[in-house]
């Protein structure tokens, strides 16, 4: 059994990234996402979700190809989680090729490309005109 992992906020949830996650799982068996705490997320970009972290993790839990959700807390612990839910594809966005290649010893690193033309920021932009 293949099993696959990807991180992310999945704020403000649309196509992209439904697209991401249904590509990630199309690449083995078995789907485990991080879903970024709230505290992680403002902690990276000084300010925080506008779905609460549980909000955020329901969503995602109830997409029928997720296997399995857990809260990432911290960046620093990618490796912890990677090795903790068994993983043998690390999946991520484009925008991070090359950050984490250097899991590629405990396991495969893909970079898919994102959706064109779709980003949470530019939905939140798009609502607020």
């Amino acid at each position: 059994m293949n099993r696959i992992i990807t991180f992310g906020t999945f704020d403000v949830f649309h196509v992209g990234h439904l697209r991401i996650l249904q590509r990630a799982k199309a690449l083995g068996d078995y789907l485990v996402v991080g879903v970024s705490t709230d505290a992680l997320n403002f902690s990276k970009k000084n300010k925080y979700p506008v779905y609460s972290q549980e909000e955020r993790r329901e969503i995602i839990e109830n997409i029928r190809f997720v296997d399995k959700v857990f809260y990432e807390h911290s960046l620093e612990e990618k490796r912890k989680y990677l090795l903790e839910y068994q993983a043998d594809i690390l999946v991520m966005g484009d925008d991070w090729k090359g950050k984490f290649d250097e899991f590629s010893d405990i396991c495969r690193v893909v970079y898919l490309p994102r959706t064109p033309s779709i980003s949470t920021t530019e939905v939140i932009e798009k609502i607020r005109k």
